[in-house]
């Protein structure tokens, strides 16, 4: 690279330039996209060095090994970590494992004591379990400590439900951010539940997005009678991963809630007037609308049917549909995006969301080494560079979604940046935080499924799920 391609560079992620000049007077000094865009990322993290308060080289010679899930977002980290190497001189070594093993690496690396991983990435449920039984490091050490952390990191240009929402007491039934609530992790990116639809066959129906749940019902049964796809897209397998997108977004619209806290008492709520309506209504939808299979459906069928043209809408996370968007499918390029308010009396969509966090092992030998990663990889320069460069969707940063380059980019895919902006005030994590979380979500789908399956009917069989859970949460000393 020469000095004026250096000093190009440097100047646009200054912002003394715009993306247009830059590409143009970088393809006139005959540097490839591919090049500019690795070396973008090294600007921006010496940009970082260069204007910090802090000594990026303080840890020079450290060794951190992290625990990475094969996912997009870890792809993102990858492709920079040259540029965090050569900024602090650390080495950063790193497995990474496919989903339906990693958070059993997870659970056994930490249960352990095991001094392997530094750091590693979680979901904000699992911190539920991980922090009250003494895994991780309350993050709330660092970031308050200005000796440790640059005030360029600017924690406050998180998205404020992510913050909260990786945060909690460690008391069964206390609002997450809200007490003395311990900053488990760092939101690194995330996704929340809208509607993503086929835009080519809506169009060819003379059909618009839906606006409530009677209107998805009522479109998503008409486009399914027809025969040749089926309607609406949602989760159905025995998992937690089935109550938490789709279903618990609009059930928390209807002001439906899972659980109760009474002078400190959980109290299951899963059998409460405005759950039982609800709940008959997504049953009906299922029966009439959704896959013949649909007790198997996962993350991965709901998405491939939509990008595959064999279902109409999911109702399920915002990126899944942008994969399905942007990736080798059949339907690449048809996939639009539109908010969801379930309830038409609602004020707005109330988004459950899947938080993709950076946590830290208590276990950890090189622990002020490892916040220094932290901090890089949840910084605003690596969160545009994986939002622009790479598929680090959803950012969670506002900056990133204030970037013109960014919203350029998902200009691309229609209606996407309504539907985030309409979604995001609402768009957090809905469940009440207790340590039975996933035994008790997947009694929830298994429930679930016995209702669509007709084998019990809705009121009876969330009357018994209730009961059940109630006899758990005794057992387990929280009643």
């Amino acid at each position: 690279m020469s000095d004026k391609h250096k000093d190009l560079i440097d100047a646009f992620v200054r912002g003394e330039m715009g993306r247009r000049e830059f590409l143009a007077r970088s393809a006139r000094m005959g540097a490839g996209l591919a090049l500019t865009s690795g070396l973008l990322g090294a600007a921006a993290s010496r940009a970082i060095a260069q204007d910090a308060d802090i000594d990026w080289m303080k840890y020079k010679g450290t060794s951190l090994k992290l625990l990475l899930n094969k996912h997009p977002y870890a792809d993102a980290m990858i492709a920079d970590l040259e540029n965090f190497k050569k900024m602090t001189g650390m080495n950063v070594t790193y497995d990474v494992f496919p989903e339906d093993v990693y958070f059993d690496k997870v659970t056994a690396a930490l249960s352990s004591g095991s001094s392997e991983y530094d750091a590693f990435m979680t979901g904000a449920y699992q911190t539920w379990s991980y922090g009250p039984a003494g895994w991780i490091v309350d993050l709330n050490e660092y970031i308050k400590d200005s000796a440790k952390t640059s005030a360029k990191w600017a924690w406050d240009d998180v998205l404020p439900n992510l913050r909260a929402s990786t945060a909690w007491s460690g008391v069964p039934g206390e609002a997450l951010g809200a007490g003395e609530a311990k900053q488990w992790a760092l939101p690194w990116a995330f996704e929340l539940n809208s509607i993503s639809y086929n835009k080519r066959l809506m169009d060819q129906m003379s059909m618009t997005p839906p606006e409530n749940l009677d209107d998805l019902m009522a479109k998503s049964e008409k486009i399914s009678k027809d025969g040749k796809i089926y309607g609406i897209g949602v989760r159905g397998s025995r998992s937690w991963a089935t109550i938490h997108p789709g279903f618990l977004s609009a059930y928390v619209n209807f002001g439906a809630s899972d659980f109760t806290v009474q002078d400190g008492v959980l109290k299951a709520a899963m059998n409460g007037a405005e759950a039982k309506k609800f709940t008959a209504q997504w049953v009906k939808m299922i029966q009439n609308a959704g896959p013949k299979n649909w007790s198997t459906y996962t993350w991965y069928q709901v998405g491939n049917d939509l990008g595959g043209g064999a279902s109409a809408m999911i109702y399920d996370a915002d990126i899944l549909g942008y994969f399905q968007n942007n990736g080798d499918t059949k339907e690449k390029g048809n996939i639009g995006f539109h908010p969801f308010k379930a309830n038409p009396a609602a004020s707005q969509p109330t988004p459950n969301v899947w938080i993709w966090s950076l946590a830290m092992s208590n276990y950890s030998k090189n622990k002020d080494a490892s916040w220094y990663f932290l901090q890089w990889a949840t910084s605003k320069e690596h969160d545009l560079f994986g939002a622009t460069k790479m598929d680090m969707v959803n950012p969670v940063r506002n900056s990133v979604w204030e970037n013109e380059d960014f919203k350029g980019r998902m200009q691309q895919n229609a209606g996407y940046l309504e539907q985030f902006r309409q979604s995001a005030p609402g768009a957090k994590i809905y469940f009440t935080p207790q340590p039975l979380f996933f035994d008790m979500t997947t009694e929830w789908a298994s429930t679930l499924q016995r209702m669509v399956a007709n084998e019990v009917p809705v009121d009876e069989g969330l009357d018994q799920l209730a009961a059940s859970i109630d006899g758990q949460l005794q057992s387990a000393g929280l009643q």
